[in-house]
């Protein structure tokens, strides 16, 4: 699998094979994992009470600087290069073993080998595509179909924010396309009688310290976009510090509980009724699983 990558909206025509890494994402063509097992941190509609297949891919083309997963976001040699057959094996051991869902976890620069990984497999439980949002239409139209549940954040709606935080200047006009694109193939969300999420849009928005005006933004992006009742929001206030923030003074505290009561409250009176909210005694790093290569097979 050699190709000239211009996958994802960072098109850094980068020269990606089995075995070379490139560009933004510094990942090999074949997909690097660094866990494949149930997880229990996502939405309660996701996790439910056996946990989500969850398969953490390594690298990433947004890399903000406070990413709490930079463990493996950055790229390098973290992980087990997989390949495709071994990818769709994964999956359906964790479908065999109970998991309510594959949840594949910043999967858009392997896009190729998890299209084909999906393509003709019948797994009988959601797929879910969980990112950034940092995401080319054009690359999600090729998924139609083989994705259930996308599951993607919307991290900024202030793009001077977004550059100085993710270098990626155009990510509000770019998420917002791609979002609506997942919306446009999956439609209204919908849940089973266990309240699981079968297919649907979830849109995920961290709320950063400081950093009001911009989750305000992302609350109207959301409200103003879908229909009430259309899509499900989760708005998170688990932002942790992590080391090396020096440069960025502004992201060395948590976020306070004003902030966050101040955001619940906008968030209420938009309307947005359906999804969830967390209380700040969320931002630990317990939920951050290990990432071993629990579940990834050896080469």
């Amino acid at each position: 699998m050699d190709y000239i990558c211009s996958d994802c909206p960072r098109r850094c025509g980068a020269e990606r094979s089995d075995t070379k890494s490139g560009g933004v994402c510094a990942s090999p063509a074949l997909p690097r994992v660094a866990r494949a097992a149930p997880h229990f941190g996502e939405e309660p509609c996701i996790s439910g009470s056996r946990g989500a297949g969850t398969i953490f891919f390594t690298g990433c083309s947004l890399r903000c600087v406070y990413c709490q997963n930079r463990a493996i976001s950055r790229g390098g040699g973290e992980g087990r290069t997989v390949s495709v057959e071994a990818l769709r094996s994964m999956m359906l051991r964790l479908r065999d073993e109970g998991a309510h869902c594959i949840d594949l976890v910043t999967p858009t620069h392997y896009l190729r080998a998890v299209r084909e990984a999906l393509e003709g497999l019948a797994l009988g439980i959601p797929v879910v595509w969980n990112s950034s949002g940092y995401e080319s239409v054009e690359a999600l139209k090729s998924l139609e179909g083989l994705v259930q549940v996308y599951l993607p954040d919307y991290k900024y709606s202030d793009a001077a924010l977004a550059k100085r935080y993710s270098a990626a200047p155009d990510y509000p006009e770019l998420a917002a396309a791609a979002i609506r694109e997942m919306y446009r193939q999956t439609g209204p969300f919908r849940m089973d009688e266990n309240g699981l999420l079968v297919s649907g849009v979830l849109i995920r928005h961290l709320i950063l310290p400081g950093e009001i005006e911009n989750s305000m933004g992302a609350i109207d992006f959301v409200s103003e976009s879908f229909p009430p009742g259309s899509v499900l929001f989760s708005l998170m206030s688990q932002y942790t510090p992590i080391e090396g923030l020096e440069k960025y003074p502004a992201l060395r505290r948590r976020v306070d509980p004003g902030e966050n009561e101040h955001l619940i409250r906008y968030m209420r009176r938009c309307g947005l009724a359906d999804g969830y909210w967390q209380e700040l005694s969320s931002a630990t790093e317990e939920q951050i699983p290990a990432f071993d290569g629990t579940g990834v097979p050896e080469p």
